[in-house]
């Protein structure tokens, strides 16, 4: 039986965690808010919150939600914002409600969304106004009953706010025009709510926190059920194992990564919020110039990305002039560092980056790298505190050391499963075991490498891409037979999509490919590649061999 603690194992870190330390994640921020009632919590745009204001405004926003709108425990809310202050305070004031969040990528397709609300029963939504014509379009066909709006400048103070907001919607025309009639704003809703009490729910910890989307080989997205023990052992386990990189005293997180993706949800708002850590929020990290600029202005401690984030970075001059005296952990995610990339980073940071790996079915991390200075490029590090992992055949039966199978974990962090879906639930969960479907094999010091990928999954930038989604897409368009999907080595994304397609309109162009799908998918999930063929390789029963055209295109370059 494989064990989490070997020669290398840190010796500073607990081999197990107190996951029922706190009844629920309320009660975990709730300490934090009594805790460190005067030190910042969150900066965005030059604007601070600290843990007492989050405090007031959470409990206000919570209590709307329940006297106002007439929402219960157990209710679905989907929050559609990128990292501005208001996400924390509608994150934190819908658990308080005792809600269910749905994180929702602001930049989803109105179909992707139509699919997520409806899948997952959202009664309410809070969302950006830059999106919000997007729900106009879909949101007859949804059960949602409250929109809640917000802008950008809402939470930067009056005249600023109003600043921001004006610049943003008639300067840079970057709302386009909604019709929402029963929408309320996020302002209003902090108004009235502050006239309301909450009244406290009962929350256990075996309830649902958190339907958190991720796809799966069949192209359907799946709310992975994530309960708040599931979320507050993350949290503790991560905070255990990042304790000899960081203080307790207030440090700071450079936040770039979505707070709705899993990884920056847990480790950056959740994990450093437990430790009463400051996180500056980055809203358009695309933007690497005005990114470098406003770091420049704070002295932080500890910055969190994926590869193709650190090397856009690098890739900036302005970038290497940056201080980086303060800087003590880095921590990289969600997609395989570059060794080139982690080189250049520890040349210019005089850090090195600690690689971890997880999934969203995990909370999510499973392993990571040691964070006390101890480097080992290539690996995904040891597995979290509490935390067993195998490496098995597709029967289930461990295989011998250092050989290769797929990496299967057992933890308190593990989903409860996918929401409503239990065919699909049981392909990936046997007993208390969640197949990660990544092969791997364990070193002799026991930590872990991934050497392939078992299934079709496609990462760009760090996020899922599934390729039957794209194939039933493209599959739409009229002029195409068939299409298949998989992913190709990309410099700056890591992997980026290919389609192959047989077109059943001979005059069927590559523009014409990527115009249809502009509308129809986010824009890391829109095809790189567009590949015309007179037939796709298949199996004898007609199934298309996807590995095989993945390989011929690797072959090819």
């Amino acid at each position: 039986m494989t064990k989490p603690w070997y020669a290398n194992y840190p010796k500073s870190v607990p081999q197990e965690v107190d996951v029922d330390s706190f009844k629920n994640l309320v009660e975990l921020f709730e300490n934090s808010f009594n805790l460190y009632k005067d030190r910042p919590a969150f900066t965005c745009m030059g604007k601070t919150i600290t843990y007492g204001e989050l405090d007031r405004l959470s409990l206000a926003f919570a209590a709307y939600l329940q006297k106002s709108l007439g929402l219960r425990k157990g209710d679905r809310i989907a929050i559609q914002l990128p990292n501005v202050l208001q996400y924390p305070i509608a994150l934190y004031g819908a658990l308080r409600a005792g809600l269910i969040v749905v994180n929702t990528n602001p930049l989803y397709t109105p179909r992707e969304m139509k699919h997520q609300f409806t899948d997952a029963g959202v009664k309410a939504v809070v969302i950006l106004a830059n999106f919000a014509h997007n729900l106009e379009k879909i949101f007859e066909e949804t059960g949602i009953q409250h929109v809640i709006v917000t802008e950008l400048g809402d939470q930067l103070g009056f005249v600023k706010g109003n600043i921001v907001n004006f610049v943003v919607k008639k300067i840079k025309k970057m709302v386009p025009d909604f019709r929402l009639p029963k929408a309320i704003s996020f302002r209003k809703a902090l108004l009235v709510g502050h006239l309301q009490k909450l009244d406290p729910a009962q929350i256990e910890s075996s309830d649902t926190a958190f339907l958190q989307y991720t796809g799966g080989t069949t192209g359907v997205a799946k709310g992975a059920v994530l309960t708040h023990r599931n979320v507050i052992a993350n949290c503790l386990q991560t905070a255990a194992w990042m304790a000899p990189g960081t203080t307790g005293m207030g440090d700071l997180i450079v936040t770039a990564l979505p707070l709705y993706h899993i990884f920056s949800l847990t480790i950056n708002c959740l994990m450093m919020g437990k430790q009463g850590g400051h996180n500056l929020l980055i809203t358009n990290p695309r933007d690497i110039p005005a990114f470098i600029k406003e770091i420049s202005k704070y002295k932080f401690n500890i910055i969190t990305g994926v590869n193709t984030l650190f090397n856009a970075l690098m890739n900036d001059p302005s970038f290497a002039q940056l201080d980086f005296s303060y800087l003590r952990l880095t921590v990289g995610g969600a997609m395989a560092v570059q060794s080139s990339v982690a080189k250049k980073w520890k040349e210019v940071t005089g850090i090195h980056i600690i690689e971890g790996y997880g999934l969203t079915e995990a909370s999510p991390v499973i392993c990571c790298n040691r964070a006390d200075g101890f480097e080992k490029v290539g690996s995904i590090g040891y597995p979290m505190p509490s935390t067993d992992v195998k490496i098995m055949d597709d029967d289930g039966k461990e295989v011998p050391h250092g050989q290769p199978g797929e990496l299967c974990c057992k933890g308190p962090q593990v989903m409860q499963g996918y929401w409503h879906r239990k065919e699909e639930t049981d392909k990936v969960l046997f007993g208390e075991y969640l197949r990660t479907g990544d092969v791997a094999v364990m070193d002799p010091d026991g930590s872990f490498r991934i050497v392939d990928r078992k299934k079709d999954m496609i990462l760009v930038s760090g996020f899922n891409v599934y390729p039957t989604e794209i194939e039933e897409v493209i599959a739409d368009h009229p002029g195409v037979l068939e299409v298949a999907a998989v992913g190709v080595p990309d410099e700056k994304s890591g992997e980026a999509v290919k389609v192959f397609i047989v077109r059943k309109n001979p005059a069927l162009k590559t523009e014409a490919i990527k115009d249809f799908c502009r509308t129809r998918l986010t824009g890391y999930k829109m095809p790189k590649y567009v590949e015309f063929r007179e037939a796709l390789p298949k199996t004898n029963v007609g199934k298309i061999l996807r590995r095989e055209l993945r390989d011929e295109a690797l072959k090819n370059g």
